[in-house]
């Protein structure tokens, strides 16, 4: 592994040691890639993915950040249909900066508590 994907595997692997998602309070994780970005709700306890959005079925023209920041209200969305208001967030050893920091705010603003 190279020493930056390495290093992320590390603060990940610390993060998920504290963190555990429940059907109550489930555990919101990011991933992104060099173009897309991911978000989902999940119940560590029965090993269910209870909500999700992403960047993949965004079809205008928008800067990464922008991006994240619609993936971020629409998993709040998702997670409001699904009767979840509260949520753990899990940066997946990622930097809490661009745009994990941007789907964050957004889910915010769209009504999830964290």
């Amino acid at each position: 592994m190279s020493g930056k994907l390495n290093r992320r595997t590390r603060i990940k692997a610390h993060i998920r040691h504290k963190l555990s998602g429940t059907a109550q309070k489930p555990r919101l994780t990011v991933f992104r890639s060099n173009v897309q970005i991911y978000a989902q709700l999940i119940d560590d306890v029965t090993g269910k993915t209870l909500a999700s959005a992403s960047s993949l079925g965004l079809k205008d023209k928008a800067t990464k950040t922008e991006q994240a920041a619609k993936v971020g209200s629409m998993v709040a969305k998702a997670a409001q249909e699904a009767g979840i208001t509260e949520v753990i967030f899990d940066r997946n050893g990622y930097l809490y900066h661009g745009r994990v920091k941007q789907l964050a705010e957004a889910a915010r603003q769209a009504g999830l508590k964290f």
